[in-house]
């Protein structure tokens, strides 16, 4: 054997075998080598090998290089006991497979929540024949060069000077069969005599002193295995062998972490993503597998083919994004991300290394979705489904298959582990009456559509979701994320009946042609959140007053140079156009952090969340800045500029001296999004026109929790005191100033926060257009005696959880 190069399996911090928290692999009972840390969600081959064993869990596999090298690569630590939950392999035994194909794909926030330790050993097996030097350190990517592997000698196999062949039949009761862990312990017992140890099953058999022999006998719970033993202690070490295999102890089971603090109620807890109620059968969704060609012909051909996919899943999301709305914005991220040339020259290498298009693409997709994961932001890393998205799209083009959306019997809740952006684009939203996730995050791209198309949507409901089978009724209350998984007759028919309210209401709302008022006649503007004509003309048929919030991303984002102020000014303009005579507050362009921008020059950065975004991107350049504001000036209809991510008064002076040199007058407000700047509200006040307050990342900041991070995500909720305490004192600051407060983060469009909101002192809301009618409907029934009691007691309960329920309570006694 020659020296050889082992390949990194997985994006990620290379963690010495020493630091890995299990003896069994820190120990080296196994083999030599590392461990790495992921942040990726593929484990890849590290060489071109056969495939000799996947375990049965999905989260280990073994390999044989053509060299005759076996290694072993286990993913996370005592995962086998999570029975395959977050793991899917992607290969089978015996199968031949080039560096960098995926071999197991895993849910990495899944495993994060559920096994004491996602690290990941990558092992050298029998480390008495080699020397294992490690090459990487800190972080690699996958196909990095990881470890270098020098034989040392001939393989010394145990100990057998003669004397009897002892044989014995016994049964496997380990609770979750021979897997590594076990396997290395079995090692470790045997070389402890002097005996030749060889274990039989079925027509495969390995010695005793082979971890991955063992483990290439696939040994599960129950199986019968013959033990032949030879040499001086073969008796004692037959006994060994046999009590160890009989042992049915109850392996240790993960430690997991403390959940996150879901919603309170009875039923299933979640997380609400998009608000509404639903009543009906669960119909259960399973993403299909696409069949994907491994065996690569001629490069030419495989770049030809994935040309010809690329092209046609192109044309596709041009035709989706041209609709407009919430959808058409998703598809035009899609085909901005389509057609970074990063994801196809990464593709069209592997190409030339021999792969072939499918495992090419799949390779692609994989190395960008490990940066998206280790970028620190959780909108950034919730991007990763978009890429995933893309993945299918793609892999489908080249095996000639449609990406067909679900057909959904009319009124079923969806349910489904996780849902892409295209997924629930494809959705009849007048047949789905809602979506339950087991996964899935509340601030995700499918999230956003759902909410967008009036979908109820509620995430994170864990395994009890899973579990539950399909054709149950059950009632989903997306507003406060429960699901009741056995309502009784009477319960479904209230449902039914509080659905069929709400929709009359709605109705009536929309129909209105006089302004927003609650019912004891206050003045509240309802504007709609807008990023294009579509979600104006959208926004007016829903009844909507104004625009709170112009999202002008969208002209800076799918481009590789700056829009000039010409394109500017034009894009604006046919949105106020489309609004007629209402008013439109446009926010100066929020980028950096989650959301950059190819052609600026942004660093990398350790934190992007905490670093160069919102305003401080576009008064770290001036010239951007000027062209923005000048294009927002020159629209025929007067607009309100707002500026977002404001921390001091310094940055709202900055940017009125802009308008002021325009020479041209407007009102400039402020997002209150930053703890720093509502608790100085009353000094933003002095010089800001209006407040709009960012719940979004408000309540991150305030709350410290990161709403990407599934360990905690559920406890990111905007009603939770702290949170509406820092609402509140914007809102006394705003007053001392007579500086009116809108809401246009998600808050303004759960009902659920409404009334606290109004009584804290908001007057103006701004929701997604979809929402418009519903929240017009709501402030209708309230009054602000009432509101102003609900949020004086909000202010004092323990949790967003009691929060919930106190609002619930008031709204059923109205009729709400």
């Amino acid at each position: 054997m020659s020296d050889w190069t082992v390949f990194a399996p997985l994006a990620g911090w290379v963690t010495p075998l020493a630091q890995v928290p299990d003896a069994v692999f820190a120990e080296k009972m196994l083999g030599d080598g590392v461990a790495i840390d992921p942040i990726n969600d593929a484990l890849c081959a590290p060489c071109d090998a056969t495939v000799l064993t996947v375990h049965e869990a999905g989260h280990a596999v073994t390999l044989r290089s053509a060299d005759g090298y076996e290694l072993i690569c286990h993913i996370g630590i005592d995962t086998v006991s999570l029975g395959g939950r977050g793991l899917t392999p992607q290969v089978q035994a015996g199968a031949k497979v080039a560096a960098g194909q995926p071999l197991i794909r895993f849910d990495l926030d899944y495993l994060v929540q559920h096994a004491p330790a996602v690290v990941t050993p990558v092992i050298v097996a029998d480390a008495t024949l080699y020397a294992v030097e490690p090459i990487a350190h800190g972080m690699v990517a996958v196909g990095d060069p990881l470890l270098r592997v020098v034989p040392l000698g001939a393989r010394a196999e145990g100990a057998d000077k003669g004397g009897e062949t002892l044989i014995q039949e016994t049964m496997v009761a380990l609770s979750h069969g021979l897997h590594a862990r076990p396997a290395a312990r079995l090692v470790e017992a045997v070389r402890r005599h002097e005996a030749k140890v060889t274990l039989f099953h079925g027509e495969r058999n390995a010695s005793a002193l082979s971890a991955v022999g063992l483990l290439g006998l696939g040994l599960g719970h129950g199986a019968t295995v013959r033990i032949e033993a030879s040499g001086a202690e073969a008796a004692a070490a037959l006994a060994e062998v046999i009590a160890f295999l009989n042992d049915a102890t109850p392996e240790e089971t993960p430690v997991e972490a403390p959940g996150p603090a879901r919603a309170e109620g009875p039923g299933l807890g979640g997380v609400p993503a998009a608000p509404g109620l639903a009543v009906g059968p669960i119909h259960r969704l399973t993403r299909a597998a696409i069949p994907v060609e491994t065996l690569a012909g001629a490069a030419e051909d495989e770049r030809s083919r994935l040309n010809d996919a690329l092209a046609r899943v192109r044309q596709g999301l041009e035709q989706a994004a041209a609709a407009g709305g919430a959808r058409g914005g998703v598809m035009a991220a899609h085909r901005a991300m389509l057609d970074d040339p990063t994801l196809a020259d990464a593709a069209m290498a592997s190409i030339g290394e021999g792969r072939s298009a499918g495992v090419a693409w799949q390779q692609a997709i994989a190395e960008q979705v490990g940066v998206l994961l280790s970028s620190g932001d959780r909108r950034i890393a919730e991007r990763a489904d978009d890429l995933r998205d893309l993945e299918r799209h793609v892999l489908a083009a080249l095996a000639g298959l449609p990406i067909e959306g679900a057909t959904v019997a009319a009124g079923a809740i969806l349910v489904a582990e996780d849902l892409l952006p295209s997924q629930v684009a494809a959705l009849d939203a007048t047949m789905v009456a809602g979506i339950a996730l087991v996964k899935g995050g509340p601030t995700s791209h499918a999230a956003i559509l759902a909410a967008g198309m009036g979908l109820p949507m509620a995430v994170a409901f864990g395994e009890a979701l899973a579990v539950l089978e399909d054709g149950r009724t059950i009632v989903l209350d997306a507003d406060r994320g429960l699901i009741d998984p056995e309502p009784d007759a009477e319960t479904q028919d209230q449902v039914r009946d509080t659905i069929a309210r709400r929709k009359a209401e709605m109705e009536a709302a929309r129909a209105a042609t006089g302004p927003c008022r609650t019912a004891d006649g206050t003045r509240i503007e309802m504007f709609a959140n807008l990023g294009s004509v579509a979600d104006a003309e959208a926004a007016v048929a829903e009844g909507a007053e104004g625009c709170g919030l112009l999202r002008t991303e969208f002209l800076f984002l799918e481009r590789e140079t700056a829009p000039t102020r010409d394109e500017q000014t034009r894009d604006y303009q046919a949105i106020a156009d489309a609004l007629g005579d209402r008013p439109m507050i446009v926010r100066l362009l929020d980028v950096g952090g989650d959301k950059p921008a190819p052609y600026m020059d942004l660093p990398v950065e350790e934190n992007p969340a905490l670093g160069l975004r919102g305003i401080r991107v576009s008064l770290a350049d001036p010239q951007l800045l000027e062209d923005q504001v000048a294009a927002i000036l020159a629209v025929r209809q007067p607009c309100r500029i707002m500026a977002p991510m404001v921390a001091s008064l310094s940055e709202l002076e900055a940017v009125r001296a802009v308008v002021e040199r325009q020479g041209r007058k407007a009102e400039v407000g402020v997002m209150i999004e930053t703890p720093a700047a509502a608790i100085s509200a009353d000094i933003l006040a002095r010089k800001a026109d209006f407040f709009s307050i960012g719940t979004n990342d408000l309540t991150q900041y305030t709350l410290a929790m990161d709403r990407g991070n599934a360990a905690v995500a559920a406890g990111v909720d905007g009603l939770h005191p702290a949170v509406l305490r820092l609402i509140g004192t914007a809102c006394d600051g705003a007053a001392r100033h007579d500086t009116p407060v809108g809401v246009c983060g998600s808050l303004a469009a759960d009902r659920l926060a409404v009334p606290i909101l109004l009584g804290l002192g908001v007057t103006e809301l701004s929701v997604p257009p979809a929402r418009v009618s519903a929240i017009k409907a709501l402030v209708g029934k309230l009054d602000m005696a009432r509101c102003r009691a609900a949020a004086m007691r909000a202010l004092s309960l323990p949790s967003a959880a009691a929060v919930r329920a106190h609002i619930t309570t008031m709204l059923q006694e109205i009729g709400a």
